[in-house]
C-alpha cells in the first residue's frame, strides 16, 4: 500500500503570503506520514508549497492513494479560504482521472463535505486525521474505504473520539520535506531561517467567531519534555534560527510553561520562539518561564479596544489585560504583537477610535489587522447569517472584504490596516503616514 501525502496551501496563490514570505511545511502533513510509517504504511509526499504541478508526481509515483491532509495548525487553511479549495478539488479530479482513490482532511472538507465528495474525493476525515487515516490506509489495502470518522456517498459519519495521548504521536517526517526552498525564502526576505512545531491541539475558549471544526473546544497538550525533545530533533535536524510554535494557544497552564522552561534547559534545547497566545494568559510567572526557555515573541489575540465589543464577542478578557500584557512581557524583553479584528456586528467608530487609542497607549511591536469572518459552525455565523451575502469565504487571506452588511465598506477597513500598519511599523515618511490616516477618513466619511 503507498499512500501519497499532499496539501492544497500554495504560497504563490496568495499575495499576502508572497509579500510576507514567511513559509512553514505543512506539519499536520508530516504528522500524518510519520504515523502511517509507524503503522507500516509506505508513504510519499508531494509538498505544493513551491509548486503546485502534482499531475507530474501522480505521474512519477502512482500511488494506490491520495491523501489531501490540510496543515490544521496553519491559520489559512481554518479560514477556508476559495484557492485552497480549488486546488483541493484539482487534486482530486487529477487523481480519479488514473483511477486512483482520494481522501481529504481539512477544516472546510469536515465542514462541507458534500462540495468535496461531489467534486471527486471519495472520502473525507472528519475531525482529527491521524487514526482515521491509518484505519483508511489499510481498509484501501483490502480494496474498502471505512466509515468510520468519514463522510462519504454512503452516508455522513461523526468525528471519531480525538487522541487522548498526543505523546503516541511520532515526530514530524522531517527527512520528507525539501527545507531548502523554505530556508532560502525566509532568509532572503528576513535574514534568518524558521521552522515550525506544535505542542498542544485546541482551545478551550469560547470566543463566538472561531470556528472549531477539527479539535473542537477540547485542549490537549504534550508532555513539557515530548516538547522540548522536539525542538532538540530539530536543533539538530534543521538548524533553524528560530521556532514558530503554531498552537492555537501555547502554554495555557502556567505550570506546565515552567516545567517545559526547566526542560529545555536541562536538555539544552533552546532555540529563539514565537507563540501564540492570550493577553489574560501573559502572566509575570508565565512570562519569566517563557523567556527562560527561549521565548522572543508572543501573537496576542487582542481583537479591539473597546470593552463592548469584547464583550459582544465573548472573548473573556479586558481591555487593561492587554496593557498588563504588554507590560510583562517588555520587562522581560519580550516582543508583544496583537491580532486586531475589525467589522464585528454592531461595530461604531467610536469603537475603532478606543482601538486606535489601545494601539497609541500599548505601543506593540507589531499587529495583524483582519475584518470579522464569519465561519461555518461559529455562533458568529448564526448570529450574523441573515446579513451575509453571496460571498461566503475569502479568495485568499489579504481579501479583507466584509462579508456582512456593515456600516463601513472594504475599503475602510483596507485603508485602516494600511495606517495602522504604517504606524506601529514605522513605514515611511511622516507624510506617507499622514496620507494613510486622511485616507481612513474620506472612506469613514464617504459612509456617514
Amino acid at each position: 500500500m503507498l499512500v501519497l501525502l499532499t496539501h492544497a496551501n500554495h504560497l504563490y496563490s496568495d499575495r499576502k503570503q508572497v509579500q510576507k514570505m514567511q513559509p512553514y511545511p505543512p506539519l499536520q502533513t508530516l504528522l500524518a506520514a510519520a504515523m502511517l510509517r509507524e503503522q507500516g504504511v509506505e508513504v510519499a509526499f508531494f509538498d505544493t508549497t513551491f509548486n503546485r504541478d502534482f499531475v507530474s508526481a501522480l505521474d512519477r509515483v502512482r500511488p494506490d492513494l491520495v491523501a489531501v491532509c490540510e496543515d490544521n495548525f496553519n491559520f489559512l487553511t481554518k479560514m477556508c479560504l476559495e484557492q485552497n479549495r480549488r486546488l483541493a478539488l484539482e487534486i482530486a479530479q487529477a487523481a480519479g482521472a488514473l483511477g486512483i482513490r482520494a481522501v481529504i482532511n481539512s477544516s472546510d472538507a469536515t465542514t462541507n463535505p458534500h462540495v468535496y465528495l461531489e467534486s471527486g474525493f471519495d472520502s473525507v476525515i472528519l475531525g482529527e486525521l491521524e487514526d482515521t487515516l491509518a484505519d483508511i490506509s489499510e481498509s484501501a489495502s483490502c480494496g474498502d474505504l471505512p466509515k468510520a470518522g468519514t463522510a462519504s456517498d454512503r452516508g455522513l459519519g461523526h468525528p471519531r473520539a480525538p487522541i487522548s495521548d498526543l505523546d503516541r504521536i511520532p515526530p514530524p517526517a522531517w527527512d520528507l520535506v525539501d527545507l531548502e526552498p523554505y530556508r532560502r525564502a525566509w532568509v532572503d526576505a528576513h535574514g534568518h531561517f524558521a521552522i515550525n512545531l506544535v505542542a498542544s491541539r485546541g482551545c478551550p475558549y469560547r470566543c463566538n467567531w472561531c470556528a472549531k471544526p477539527i479539535y473542537g473546544s477540547m485542549y490537549r497538550f504534550h508532555s513539557p519534555d515530548r516538547v522540548a525533545r522536539d525542538m532538540q530533533r530539530i536543533k539538530e535536524l534543521c538548524r533553524p534560527d528560530q521556532i514558530w510554535f503554531a498552537d492555537d494557544i501555547f502554554g495555557l497552564s502556567g505550570k506546565w510553561v515552567r516545567e517545559f522552561a526547566s526542560c529545555v534547559e536541562r536538555r539544552n534545547a533552546a532555540i529563539p520562539f514565537r507563540i501564540q497566545s492570550r493577553c489574560d494568559l501573559m502572566t509575570r510567572d508565565t512570562v519569566a518561564a517563557l523567556r527562560r526557555a527561549g521565548c522572543v515573541e508572543v501573537w496576542m489575540g487582542a481583537e479591539s479596544g473597546s470593552q463592548r465589543v469584547l464583550d459582544a464577542m465573548d472573548k473573556g478578557t479586558r481591555v487593561a489585560q492587554i496593557d498588563e500584557a504588554r507590560e510583562n512581557l517588555r520587562r522581560h524583553g519580550i516582543r508583544a504583537c496583537l491580532f486586531l479584528q475589525f467589522g464585528y456586528l454592531g461595530e461604531e467608530w467610536e469603537d475603532i477610535e478606543s482601538t486606535i487609542k489601545m494601539i497609541r497607549r500599548v505601543q506593540p511591536d507589531d499587529i495583524g489587522v483582519s475584518v470579522s469572518y464569519p465561519m461555518q459552525g461559529t455562533r458568529f455565523y448564526n448570529i450574523a447569517k441573515a446579513q451575509i451575502g453571496a460571498k461566503a469565504n475569502w479568495s485568499d487571506s489579504g481579501e479583507l472584504a466584509r462579508m456582512l452588511r456593515t456600516q463601513f465598506p472594504s475599503d475602510l477597513y483596507r485603508a485602516l490596516a494600511e495606517a495602522l500598519h504604517r504606524e506601529v511599523r514605522r513605514n515611511g515618511s511622516a507624510a506617507e503616514l499622514r496620507r494613510a490616516w486622511e485616507r481612513v477618513e474620506d472612506f469613514r466619511c464617504v459612509s456617514c
